[in-house]
């Protein structure tokens, strides 16, 4: 009899996110998935990664996909490195092109500007503001110093860019999520580590004090939101501690990242991919970030022992 039968299982969450991303991703993010959840190659990765690589070293066409056009922009190096370093292969010739990229964009302190003023406009999420004299940001050096150290990568330009993230990360005294999030790139993987965990251990304290994490995701809109950011765009301990060997991971109690995994978990939507908590500004941006931002999900509930088969 049909109300007999027993009713079939629901997919488990990587199965559902499996199909998510292959209905919706860019090759890069169906290659990423096959690579860390499938058994895929390592090349596959990095062929997809090669197509967003400019003549001048760098790397553009949207790789963010909040930055379009073909232009080299530091926040697409930095995630390209992210990914280089997933895959084991941050070094040889591609990053020592990538290093004298960085030297000429570099301010005059050594540091990276958010975006570099393009000699022909592209389009750019609203909230990366486009000027002919840009400063330099711990946002986008950060993550890129960071990567590089952990790496065992010398060159020249990183001993400036250094300076300028230790600096910035040990006089805040006020800082907005993303800030945050880009200094404890560049802690986690600087060579320092007497130092880095000294500065952690202070911004640590900054965090906590200015409630720049949520810690009780029941109460999630009790939490500050930072100038600019849009409706419910907080962080959450796992924003900063992606991995349970980060320097950041310290500043929450078990408890406090239990939760905020179980809430990582939860937000897994019916259609099997993770949302996107920033502003919609452009559609093509919106579908090409929440497939980047399902890999990442994945990846981390995987660090902390929590992904489901």
């Amino acid at each position: 009899m049909p109300g007999d039968e027993a009713s079939p299982a629901a997919p488990a969450p990587l199965a559902r996110a499996e199909r998510f991303i292959w209905l919706t991703a860019r090759v890069l993010e169906q290659r990423r998935f096959a690579y860390h959840f499938l058994g895929g190659e390592a090349d596959a990765v990095d062929t997809a990664l090669g197509s967003y690589l400019g003549a001048d070293g760098g790397y553009g066409h949207a790789l963010d996909p909040d930055l379009r056009g073909p232009l080299s922009q530091p926040l697409h190096t930095a995630h390209a490195l992210r990914i280089l370093d997933g895959l084991g292969r941050c070094a040889g010739q591609r990053i020592e092109r990538l290093c004298r990229h960085l030297t000429r964009i570099s301010t005059p302190e050594g540091a990276l500007p958010l975006m570099v003023a393009a000699p022909h406009g592209h389009p750019s999420a609203p909230w990366y503001p486009v000027c002919d004299d840009p400063p330099g940001e711990l946002v986008t050096t950060g993550p890129v110093v960071g990567v590089l150290h952990r790496n065992r990568i010398w060159d020249a330009w990183l001993f400036r860019a250094t300076e300028f993230c230790w600096d910035r990360v040990e006089s805040m005294r006020q800082a907005h999520p993303y800030e945050v999030q880009g200094a404890v790139a560049f802690l986690d993987g600087v060579p320092d580590r007497a130092r880095a965990a000294a500065a952690a251990d202070r911004l640590g304290r900054l965090v906590r004090e200015r409630r720049l994490a949520v810690l009780d995701p029941d109460r999630g809109e009790e939490y500050p939101l930072s100038p600019g950011y849009a409706p419910g765009e907080r962080l959450f301990p796992y924003d900063y501690a992606r991995r349970p060997e980060s320097l950041a991971r310290s500043w929450f109690t078990d408890e406090e990242m239990r939760r905020a995994l179980d809430f990582l978990a939860a937000e897994q939507q019916p259609d099997g991919g993770w949302p996107v908590r920033r502003r919609a500004w452009a559609p093509g941006s919106t579908l090409e970030r929440r497939p980047i931002a399902t890999v990442e999900a994945l990846l981390t509930l995987r660090a902390y022992g929590r992904t489901a088969a």
